[in-house]
Order: C-alpha cells, then structure tokens, then sequence
C-alpha cells in the first residue's frame, strides 16, 4: 500500500487526491512542543489561510509520519530538507520523552559532500536545541543528539560516538561503507529507522551511488524494522526511476518497494534570462564583446545584493574574479571571492562561512557549489555559458532566493554562437518542466567485489545471502548467475598465474561439507554453499581501500629526443589523445607519442594543434538536451521556410531571451541555409556530414553534425574512425564537440563516408566501439581506476600509500595479462564504464537503429568552407582555441567565405542574410 493510500485508510479526513494538503493537518501531525517551536519559527498559524508549510513540507511531514518511503523533487531552498528532518524529529523527541531511545542511531543523513553534512549539521542544531529547551522548562529532560562523521572526523570524536552515540548521525556514502564494517559501531546502526538521501541526483548516476544503494541493503540485513528511506533532489528524472534506485526491493527480482513521489519541482517562482554582448559574435571585436560581457555582469552584481557567479571550468572562475577586480574599483578581497576544488579546504571553507553570512558581493565558482550549504543572501545567480543540461541550469540557478516566496532569478550569458542556441532551448525547456534523465550504472563488478569483500569480512554466510543483497538493489536488479560466476572467479582468484602477479584471492567458497560427513558450521546446512574471507590482513585492506572516487594525477610531458621536461598534463586530457595528435604546451606545439606510467613522451612540431586545452576541463552536453536542440532546429527551419527571418525573429521572441540573442541566432541559421541549404542542418530525423578540402593541409575534413552531447559524439567519433581507418587505411584524426565532431583524413583519400554509416550494424556497434579502444590510453586509464576499486590494486597496504602514477604503472602491467585471461572481472567492467558510462554506447546504437530503418537520414553536403553551424567544429581543427584571438581570426574568416559565397550565389539572399 503506498503512502497516500494509507494515509487515507488512517485518517477519514486524508484525500489521497488532493493537490493541496491542509496546512492544518500538516501541522496536527506534529506534537504540541514541535509545533509550538515551528510556530515560533515561521509565525502564527491562521487556519485557512495557506502558505505555513511550503509544498513539498505539507506532502512530505504527513508521509514521514505515516513511516512512508519518499523521493522528494522541489527547488532548491523550498524546505525539503526540514520537511524530512521535521517528521522524523518529531518521531524521535516522542520516542525520548517516553524513555524508548537507546545508545544507537536512529537516523542516518547521507550526502554526497562533507560540505553538506556539515551545513546541515549546523542547521539541525536549530530545531533539536529549540524543542530540547522548550521540554526543559516544562520540567522534561529530554536530549535527541546529532553528530557528524566522515573522513575528517578525528579519532578522538569516533571513539566519543560509542560511548555517546548520535540518534541523529550525518554521513558520506564512503564512511557508512566503513561503519557497516566497523566490529563496534556497525551495532549501533542495528536500530536505524530513517535514512535520508540528500541531492540523490548527483549519486544516482554514478558509482558512489551505487555503492550507496547496495550499503543500503546490508543495513536492511541488520535492522529489525525496514528503514523509511527518503530521497532528496532539486533536479531529478525520472522519479519513478530514482525512486526505485532509492528504495530498491523487497526480494531479488520482485517489485521494487513502496514509495511515493512528492513532485513540487515548481512550486518556486523562476526568472531566467538569456544575454548575449552583442548580435554578431563573429565580427564584433573580442576586446568590445569582453568589455561589454565584464559591464554587463557588474551592473548585474550592482544591483543585487548577493550574487554567485558560475563558470564551466576552474580557470575560468578565476579568470572571471580576477577581471572583474582588474576593471573596476571596489572589488577586493573583503567583498568577493573565488571557490572551486583546486583551492585549499581552509579557504573553501572561509568563501562558504562569508557566503552564509551575505558579506560577499560576488563569488566566483565552477561547480563546487552547485549542491550544499544553505546561502540564504544570494539573490542573483549568473551562468557564464553554457552548463551543459538543464537539470545543472535548475540546480546552480536554484541558489537564488532561497526564503520563502522569493523569486528565483537568473541570468545566463553567452559568449558563442553554438552556446547561445544550446543556452537558449534550455531556458526554454527549463521553464517548461523538462528536465535531463539521470543515467544509473548497472551490474558494477568493481562496486561488487566491494560489498562481497565487505559481506564476507564481516562473516561466513550462504552465498544466497550475498547474491539477495546485490540483487535488492537497483543497480544489480538484473545481475544474474552469469555476472556472478564472473565475479566469483575473480574473487577467488580461480585463474593461473594471478598470486605471480601479486593479485591474491579475497574469499573462500565452499559447500558447508567436512569429510566425515558432518557440516563446519552448524547454522548452516550440509550441502548450502558458504563464502568466507581470506587473509588475516583483509579487514585493514578493506578498510583502507575501499570507495569509488577515483585518484588522479599529472602527467609530465618530456620529449623523446632528450627527456627534456617541458610541462605537465592532467591524465583525464589523455583520454583525448591518440597517436599523432598535436596539443599546446607552453606556446609550443608538441605531437603526442605514447605514455609510459605517469610521463607523456612527445615530438617538438611545427604542425598545427588538432585537440583544444580546455577538452577536459569543460561539462558534456546532456543527450536529452541535445536531443531537445534538433528538435529546435527542425521547427526553426520550418518557421525560415513559412514565414522568413521576421517569422523566426518573432518565434525566437517567445523564448527567455534578449533581443541580441534573437538576432544572433536568426541569422546563423539563415546564413547556414542560404549556404548550404536547409538539408545542410541536424534535425531530429537527420544527421549531416559535411566535408571540406583543407589544400593547405593537405587534409580532408568530415564535420558530422551530431547533436547528441559529447559522451556520443566521443563514442560514434571512435567507431566511425575506426570503421574508415580499417577501410581506407589511413590515420584518422579526431576533434570532438558537444554538437558534433570532425575525422581528418589525407587529401589523398577519400571515402564514402555516408554510405559508412549507413552500414553500421547497431548490433555489431558495442563490439567495434570495444575493438577501437584497444591500446588507448582511455583503457588504460579506466582498466587502473576499476583496479584500484576491485582491490585488484591495492592504493594502501602495510602503512604505504600507492600514488596514483604508482597504480598506473601497477595496472599497465596488470592488463595484457588480465585480457589474456578472458571473461575477467575487472575487465569486463572496465570496458563495460567506458562504453556504457563515457561513450554512451546505449545512444549510438538508438540512433543506429534509426538510421537503418530509415527514421533518421544521413545526408552528406560538400562545401568549400565550413559552414556556420560547423565553424566550431572547424576551428577545433584549424587553432588551438586557447588562443582567443587565433579562433577569432578563423572565425572571421569563414565567416566571410559564408558571406563571400551566398554574394556570389545569390546577392539579394546575401543581404537578407547578413542584414537582420
């Protein structure tokens, strides 16, 4: 029975139908001492008069009361958290007064930042020390504790928690991962009756959150009662999807468990905006557009009291602060502040306490505060281009007016043209509900070996046990015998060769039979397979090893001629790389070789740059977003066809945009199809591959117009160069954007590269995708990470700390032999994340399957310049765009081989285009 459902058979008066919940039942669930104090707190009640309780608090309090699981969906600053946090007080301070509270936890808060734990933390002691003092002058000693706990806790205060332990206790994934196999705490989690979840949608979708979901489960193993579980988001969907993600099952391949959705998604006032400095972004000089972005953004934090100022990179960030102190008198460190995670704790931290305190004009950030504390002083929030997905819009703008009534406002400003047509259909989708599906990760074999290791440490079970925790949990809701074979083999280290490697078993299994035909383990049934740990060191090795996050590290880059040192890179850079590729270093051009451990071994080079500095740094594209963005261009070209450039003006007028932005964006696309045609534009239900001849290059470019996020452009850039180097046998170069990608072949060779991907079999595509990455150094990288995760690596043993360079030399030696062994494990996940995970492998065999049943088309235009829906494609190929004023000298020069050509084309269109 759902939540409402038994509201209504509980109470005659519940409407399980209503819209709105009576603020005075809301408020009758709650005691009189918790009322008393909320009345204190938001003023009196006046029946009939609405607005006491926020929307998600009167959906919320009433299903926590009722002991309901709850995925929670509201703005940011709406009350969601003290709506779950109130019901459960509630329950825990009549507990206390009725002398029924023990030494254990009974409330488990998990976040995904310490930051968070320790705001909300901070914010708790509010309510908790107001009613405790309320019962104290009535004569009650009552006392309903709260702690925080996780990697920076010290020792002193963990051993103070099992004398005096939290009712109330605030966690990160990773350190509820330890206490469950903590020997004296984990019994103190044996009474948990609530667990929250807070900003489930920056867990769901990774592994931390499925380590989460399966830490859930174990926990369900100790408890007597099933926990209410609740999940908390600003930026969720689907709901149904993260719900079950949070409440998992019942029963291995039964329904998932009850749980109802409080959607007050937008129960908040939002004013959103999208500015550009100027309608024509390619002929406007860079230092005019600067000035006018910098004038714009300080009258924004002029008039407002408080604003944070989000950028899409940590450079970025700081760039931004730096020139805003730079251009204009009264910035300084007294009244503004830069914050992201290169900057140390300490300083964080000081940006964080000033920011809850309102005495900073402006801070600067990149996402490290998009979720966490409270600041209740922020009333403008501006985006620097584009974040990529609405839900990341939603989440940085919703921490704008955060009390009670106040209008959400935000400003996104866009400083390119492909920027402004992405930034544009995402206010427009933001304001119309929609919202980017968070994407789970299933059957993890490293986040497996994990939990199993875990299980197994803390005691000898039937191997049942093992599989019916993995399988309640969602992201193993299909993990089936095979996977689990899989993983046992591992596990048990049942493959020659393995202790050479120094890579030992981590568990025993075994049927529970001894030679005289009795059982080791009376509990347990002759026959009933066991599993156990192995090792007298496994609980310290668990204990230090454990997690998802991944390490990282700088690569230096030294030339191979004589070992010069000549800077460093970030590894995740590498991810970019292929044999060949020329990148920027220190004003000079250097072509990448090969890397061996942590050095990237390289040739000095006149040649220009193919991969741009910032690839790494900068967020994807979501694939709903980019899926929304051909819809965009469909109907702009059917409203270009009917009704003209005065017709798409008009159109484009309806969106929350500036007048700058319409004019921008209503000429690039009549500017596009008076070159090229209006077949030359991505749709829904047609992908373009445009090419180009570079003579002085020697080159041959394909720009294929693909506007489904980067995460595919990378993967369907991968298997379509692997297709056309097998075919023309040729080196294929490769620059990957959010809308697209370009191949680069020799002049020489030449390709039917429609007719190429048209054959791709969505059948056959994982298979190739998996071919081409054999040797990168993408494999490498990730085959490390779930290394280190499946403890197959150890990053910390007998008191040494295994650096991240030291774990990738470790692994580099690990994976041919690993490969060699077939169906390995860690393997198997390796290629199953980045596939899955990084190159949205699920997406290019949807969009295969379309184009083989003809729902989407394949058109191939030649042309004899890009044209201006690829010149970002092309400048990716053309400068190293680091260089502003190198891109903006490309630009301005398709720009005008655009116009040069539609003139020559045809001179009345060539007005109409470049004049609005």
């Amino acid at each position: 029975m759902g939540g409402r459902e038994r509201l209504a058979a509980t109470d005659p008066g519940f409407d399980p139908e209503a819209v709105d919940i009576d603020d005075g039942e809301v408020l009758d669930r709650l005691a009189p001492v918790v009322q008393e104090w909320w009345v204190e707190q938001f003023g009196e009640f006046v029946p009939g008069n609405g607005g006491f309780f926020t929307p998600p608090q009167k959906e919320a309090i009433p299903l926590i009361h009722e002991r309901e699981n709850a995925l929670i969906c509201a703005p940011t600053g709406s009350g969601k958290t003290l709506a779950s946090f109130t019901g459960i007080i509630n329950e825990l301070f009549g507990k206390a007064r009725e002398d029924e509270l023990e030494n254990s936890v009974y409330c488990l808060y998990v976040s995904p930042l310490k930051s968070l734990a320790n705001d909300i933390h901070r914010n708790l002691g509010q309510p908790l020390d107001g009613i405790t003092a309320k019962l104290a002058e009535r004569g009650e000693d009552v006392e309903i504790r709260h702690a925080i706990r996780h990697g920076d806790t010290s020792d002193s205060e963990r051993q103070a928690m099992l004398e005096t332990t939290p009712h109330i206790l605030n966690t990160t994934p990773e350190t509820l991962a330890i206490l469950l196999n903590s020997p004296k705490f984990k019994q103190k989690l044996e009474t948990i009756e609530y667990v929250i979840v807070d900003e489930i949608h920056s867990l769901a979708g990774n592994k931390r959150g499925t380590h989460l979901s399966v830490s859930l489960e174990r926990l369900e193993e100790m408890v007597e009662t099933s926990p209410t579980r609740i999940g908390c988001s600003a930026t969720v969907e689907p709901l149904d999807t993260v719900a079950e993600f949070l409440v998992g099952r019942e029963e291995p391949g039964g329904d998932p468990r009850d749980y109802e959705i409080v959607d007050t998604r937008f129960a908040r006032d939002f004013d959103m905006e999208l500015s550009c400095p100027a309608d024509d972004l390619i002929n406007t000089p860079r230092d005019i557009v600067t000035e006018r972005f910098y004038k714009q953004l300080h009258d924004h934090i002029q008039s407002h009291t408080n604003t944070l100022v989000f950028a899409n990179t940590r450079s970025g960030a700081e760039r931004v602060l730096h020139n805003l102190r730079e251009k204009f008198d009264g910035y300084d460190e007294s009244n503004s502040g830069c914050h992201h995670g290169s900057l140390s704790k300490e300083r964080r931290r000081d940006i964080e306490e000033s920011l809850k305190e309102g005495s900073l004009d402006v801070v600067t950030t990149s996402t490290s505060l998009e979720l966490g504390i409270d600041m209740p002083h922020i009333d403008l929030v501006v985006q620097v281009g584009s974040p990529k997905s609405v839900a990341a819009l939603l989440q940085r703008i919703g921490r704008a007016g955060h009390q009670l009534g106040e209008t959400v406002e935000g400003r996104v400003i866009a400083l390119d043209r492909d920027e402004l047509v992405e930034c544009a259909v995402m206010l427009e989708k933001a304001e119309r509900g929609f919202v980017d599906r968070v994407f789970i990760p299933e059957n993890a074999q490293d986040v497996a070996t994990q939990h199993v290791y875990g299980m197994a440490i803390n005691d000898v079970r039937p191997e049942a046990t093992f599989k019916s925790v993995l399988r309640r949990a969602y992201p193993y809701r299909d993990y089936d015998d095979e996977d689990w074979e899989q993983l046992m083999r591992y596990m048990t280290a049942d493959y020659p060769g393995m202790e050479d490697k120094n890579v030992y078993a981590k568990i025993w299994r075994d049927t529970n039979d001894a030679p005289d035909g009795e059982h080791h383990y009376e509990e347990y049934d002759v026959g009933e397979h066991l599993i156990g740990k192995r090792g007298r060191l496994a609980r310290v090795i668990y204990m230090t090893n454990i997690g998802t996050i991944p390490d990282s590290f700088t690569c230096d880059v030294v030339t191979r001629s004589d070992d010069s040192w000549v800077g460093q890179l970030d590894e995740s850079y590498l991810d970019t790389l292929e044999k060949g590729d020329v990148f920027v270093l220190g004003g000079d051009n250097f072509e990448y070789r090969y890397r061996r451990g942590s050095k990237v071994y390289v040739d000095r080079t006149a040649a220009r740059p193919t991969v741009p500095s910032w690839f790494s740094e900068r967020l994807p594209l979501s694939y709903d977003l980019g899926r929304e963005i051909l819809d965009f261009q469909d109907q702009l070209l059917d409203r270009l066809a009917d009704g003209g450039m005065s017709e798409v003006r008009n159109w484009l007028r309806t969106f929350p945009v500036d007048e700058n932005s319409v004019r921008a964006i209503a000429r690039m696309f009549r500017e596009q199809v008076a070159y090229a045609g209006p077949e030359s534009v991505a749709t829904a239900d047609r992908l373009v591959i445009e090419e180009t001849l570079d003579h002085d290059e020697y080159e041959r470019h394909y720009h294929v117009h693909s506007n489904y996020g980067r995460r595919f452009n990378d993967g369907f850039s991968r298997l379509l160069a692997y297709h056309i180097a097998r075919e023309a046998s040729a080196n294929v170069q490769v620059a990957v954007a959010d809308n697209g990608f370009t191949l680069s072949m020799p002049l020489n060779r030449k390709v039917d590269i429609a007719r190429i991907v048209g054959d791709l079999d969505p059948e056959t595509a994982r298979e190739d995708l998996r071919a081409s990455l054999d040797g990168t150094d993408l494999l490498q990288r990730y085959f490390r990470i779930n290394a280190t995760r499946s403890l197959m690596i150890l990053k910390r043993y007998k008191g040494y700390e295994k650096s991240a360079s030291e774990q990738q030399v470790s692994s580099e030696m690990l994976l041919g032999f690993a490969e060699d062994l077939g169906d390995f494990a860690v393997v198997e996940e390796t290629y199953r994340e980045i596939l899955g995970d990084k190159l949205n492998v699920a997406g290019i065999e949807t969009v295969l399957r379309a184009i083989q049943n003809g729902d989407v088309d394949v058109v191939r235009t030649r042309v004899d310049s890009p044209s201006p829906r690829a010149f970002g494609l092309a400048t990716l190929m053309a400068s190293d765009v680091v260089l502003a004023e190198d891109e903006s000298a490309v630009l301005q020069e398709f720009h005008q081989r655009v116009l040069n050509e539609i003139e020559d084309g045809n001179s009345e269109d060539s007005a109409v285009a470049t004049d609005d």
